[in-house]
């Protein structure tokens, strides 16, 4: 039962139980004796529009253009649907390749005191530790023989990567830490900044920390896939040995390359996932292999477009420093002065492009669950935008 008579919707039925004679506004009485204030000159039917602010509606003095109708000059950028709110470093709506990107970077931008701690932190220990595994650890390459026959020069280049995959596991470790510390955190510091609160050091550290064991079981659990499916496309052909051996391991270790490449983007979101959503390992891995489904090329396509941003910008920053390490080292490529100048330029890249890669990441999870679940509604309620309610329980910056 409607008690209040003339708040019906244009158009629209009558309330349960309302006298079908009442007039409603796009209903006028007729003019057979009624004493209806109701204009018989009513809008056509379906051209209704919303309040208008003053001066700008169809009674504002100036040219008339229709009841509804786009201003002068046709219609604006801000006519029709309001723009999206941006309480932080992007706007809450699907967002495009560049909002990504430039989300990222003002990331680094806004809260660059806790970002530029982190990534710098992590990139002096990785650096130092690789560069003492080049100059100590590594051994010199395995030479292969030009003479041997096909089935000898795959078991030489076989065994070639097996120490050499030997010799780097030390710096592989260390880079699967710092890695695993630098996602952790950024996480949490960008799903921050998506809301446009602050955050400190301490504040990431301590929302992090509960979940690194469960992020550290599936930053090792990414490889040993990859690994299992590379040895599984090459298994056959190394089991027979011969030429027609050495084909079908290039043809299967192209196909497991394809396979690793394919499941890479389609777990890509697990680390915001497990962070963000405080789920296990398996589960957050099955939510993101939902948020990519659908959206595989896309993802893919954003993802590398990053690492080769992060490539180039890398390389800008390391060959300057390449070129004077090699001046100033007489001993080659395993002299200190070399090692220290280039660890020095490749300190500066990596302190830049982890952010940044780790902000694409992120904005990406935040991206597909707003176009697949409405994130972006509970996103402005947790941020306080006016017009969308109160902030929900448990739905604050890291349990959206």
């Amino acid at each position: 039962m409607n008690d209040t008579p003339g708040w019906a919707s244009p158009g629209s039925a009558p309330s349960d139980g309302q006298d079908t004679t009442v007039p409603r506004p796009a209903e006028p009485a007729d003019d057979t004796g009624s004493t209806s204030k109701w204009s018989t000159s009513q809008p056509p039917a379906g051209q209704w529009s919303p309040p208008s602010t003053p001066g700008t509606g169809p009674t504002a003095p100036g040219p008339a253009r229709g009841w509804g109708g786009p201003p002068p000059g046709g219609p604006g950028p801000g006519w029709g649907k309001p723009p999206a709110a941006k309480p932080g470093v992007i706007p809450l709506r699907p967002l495009s390749v560049g909002e990504i990107l430039d989300g990222a970077v003002s990331t680094l931008r806004v809260h660059w005191r806790t970002v530029l701690s982190v990534s710098l932190v992590v990139s002096v220990i990785s650096q130092i530790g690789d560069i003492l595994l080049r100059r100590y650890l590594l051994p010199e390459p395995v030479a292969l023989d030009p003479n041997a026959t096909p089935s000898e020069l795959l078991s030489q280049t076989a065994d070639s990567a097996q120490s050499q995959l030997a010799a780097d596991a030390p710096s592989l470790a260390i880079l699967v830490i710092c890695t695993l510390f630098t996602t952790a955190i950024l996480t949490v510091v960008i799903s921050r900044s998506v809301l446009g609160r602050p955050v400190t050091l301490a504040d990431a550290w301590s929302e992090a920390r509960p979940r690194l064991l469960k992020l550290l079981g599936f930053t090792l659990l990414l490889p040993l896939m990859s690994a299992a499916v590379l040895t599984v496309g090459m298994l056959p052909g190394l089991l027979i040995g011969s030429t027609a051996g050495v084909a079908l391991s290039l043809l299967g270790a192209v196909a497991a390359f394809v396979v690793v490449i394919w499941l890479m983007v389609r777990f890509s979101l697990t680390s915001p996932a497990l962070m963000l959503e405080r789920q296990g390992v398996i589960p957050s891995m099955r939510r993101s292999a939902k948020l990519v489904a659908g959206a595989w090329w896309r993802t893919f396509g954003i993802l590398a477009l990053t690492l080769l941003l992060s490539m180039v910008l890398s390389l800008l920053i390391a060959i300057p420093f390449a070129v004077i390490g090699t001046a100033v080292d007489g001993d080659g490529l395993t002299g200190w002065p070399f090692l220290i100048v280039t660890g020095i330029g490749s300190v500066i890249a990596s302190t830049i492009t982890y952010p940044i890669s780790a902000g694409v990441t992120v904005l990406l999870y935040v991206d597909q669950r707003i176009r697949r679940e409405a994130l972006d509604l509970e996103l402005a309620r947790a941020a306080g935008v006016p017009g969308y309610g109160a902030e929900q329980p448990g739905h604050g910056p890291s349990g959206s």
